[in-house]
């Protein structure tokens, strides 16, 4: 599992926070180690949700955002880098799996 800090802290956001004096609190965060895993609260968070937003990354580079939802609950932590979740029916237009077939990243809103 990536470290949070080093996806979103890039080079142009550091850039940016030295401008407006920032960088050297946000630096501090980026000295933690990564987590193993996800902890009590936050699988507990995730398992007892009723829908969130799903966020890919397309071929071209451009984001697609996707709601997700059943009932609470249907959404599980079942590894610590893997979250799974019952993918009802919808309009079957594909997207997020498709998008997933060439880059697997994924962020959850």
């Amino acid at each position: 599992m990536g470290h949070f800090d080093t996806i979103v802290f890039i080079p142009s956001v550091q850039r940016e926070q030295e401008v407006r004096g920032s960088r050297a609190t946000y630096e501090k965060m980026t000295t933690r180690p990564a987590p193993e895993s996800l902890g009590d609260d936050p699988r507990q968070f995730i398992e007892t949700r009723n829908a969130f937003y799903m966020a890919t990354v397309s071929e071209t580079g451009w984001p697609y955002v996707q709601h997700r939802g059943g009932p609470r609950g249907f959404s599980k932590v079942l590894e610590p880098a893997h979250i799974g979740f019952a993918d009802y029916r919808g309009n079957r237009q594909s997207v997020s799996t498709g998008h997933l077939s060439g880059d697997d990243r994924v962020s959850l809103f």
